[in-house]
């Protein structure tokens, strides 16, 4: 099938998705408000979610996505934790889950302007897994309108988890997320290719295959492979010797990003590594999707997801080395793993 994003594209009026590096005017978080969705773990998980707002509050602004049935509980438990509540915002923004990275906007920023848009993607939770997803699915239109932002809306499913951006405009990604049936099945490489281009100012998309065995998302690169600068990447890779089936899949993917893929000049990227937590995460038996590199960037700051393993110090060091002159900041991930993220998977930056 051949598709485009509707004319005229926001890259042809001079917009594009800046890398999660530039300068930031605001993070987005989505408030959680459903208990069943971490069984007997539920009361740690608003403070846990004020912790975080506390952490990111002393690098950026914080605007959170609640109803406003929740908003005076949220202001109590973001004074527990000693939060600058003056660069936090509270918008009437009811949501289903919190995972903002993916029912969030992808905002775009026009260069010559200094203009910042939105751009609203369709959001079906991951495939359909998770109902309702309604208010998620409105939540970037209801930001766009709550900030008085342009808005463009690309008529396909994507979630901002599945993409990494660097400045030059190449994109990662894995074939599992967009390719897959349960998303855009009739959507090609070509047509991601015509529809990211002018929703994003995409200039080239470089595919990796396989994701995370584990994961709700089917394999989202932001728990594989991101960008730490133009011309690097840092990547999850197994312990030595490990032979089951994620080592096999990060080994391949570890590959393709050194002999498939060059920068825009033709060189080779520079490839940097971070651990797989070990041991394992796991609930009864069951491995979670544990990653360091759902870590965020934001202003001065890398805030990484650790889980109390004899790794996370290794994650940390890696992460200094890829992002000299940031703070590294760890917070305990272990709670909120139990729904299948962790930091980056719950948050959406806004450039400045």
């Amino acid at each position: 099938m051949t598709k485009d994003f509707p004319a005229p594209t926001p890259a042809a009026l001079g917009f594009r998705l800046p890398p999660e590096w530039a300068p930031q005017a605001a993070m987005w978080l989505s408030w959680p408000s459903n208990p069943d969705l971490w069984p007997g773990r539920f009361e740690r998980i608003p403070p846990f979610f004020a912790n975080y707002a506390a952490t990111l509050s002393r690098f950026v602004p914080v605007r959170i996505n609640a109803s406003a049935a929740q908003h005076a509980e949220i202001r109590r438990l973001l004074n527990d934790a000693r939060t600058d509540l003056s660069v936090i915002e509270l918008f009437d923004h009811p949501v289903n889950d919190v995972w903002c990275r993916d029912h969030g906007p992808l905002f775009i920023k026009n260069d010559q302007t200094g203009e910042v848009a939105v751009t609203s993607w369709r959001f079906n939770a991951w495939g359909g897994k998770f109902s309702p997803w309604d208010l998620d699915d409105a939540i970037p239109s209801s930001i766009a309108e709550s900030l008085n932002m342009r808005c463009f809306s690309g008529d396909i499913i994507l979630e901002g988890g599945a993409i990494e951006i660097n400045g030059p405009g190449q994109l990662l990604t894995t074939e599992v997320v967009l390719l897959n049936p349960n998303r855009n099945p009739e959507l090609t490489k070509d047509d991601y290719t015509r529809l990211l281009s002018g929703g994003l100012g995409v200039t080239e998309i470089l595919w990796l295959q396989e994701g995370l065995p584990n994961d709700d998302t089917d394999g989202h690169i932001d728990n594989l492979t991101r960008f730490f600068r133009d011309d690097g990447i840092i990547t999850v890779m197994p312990p030595v010797g490990a032979q089951d089936e994620a080592a096999k899949i990060l080994r391949h993917n570890r590959f393709a990003l050194e002999e498939n893929f060059r920068t825009p000049s033709g060189g080779r990227f520079e490839i940097a590594e971070l651990p797989v937590p070990f041991p394992p995460v796991e609930v009864d038996g069951h491995e979670l999707p544990a990653s360091y590199a759902n870590y965020v960037v934001t202003n001065g700051a890398i805030l990484m997801p650790s889980y109390n393993r004899p790794t996370d110090a290794f994650a940390a060091h890696a992460l200094h080395e890829c992002f000299p002159g940031h703070e590294i900041v760890p917070l305990d991930c272990s709670d909120v793993l139990l729904e299948g993220g962790a930091l980056h998977c719950l948050s959406q930056q806004q450039p400045r």
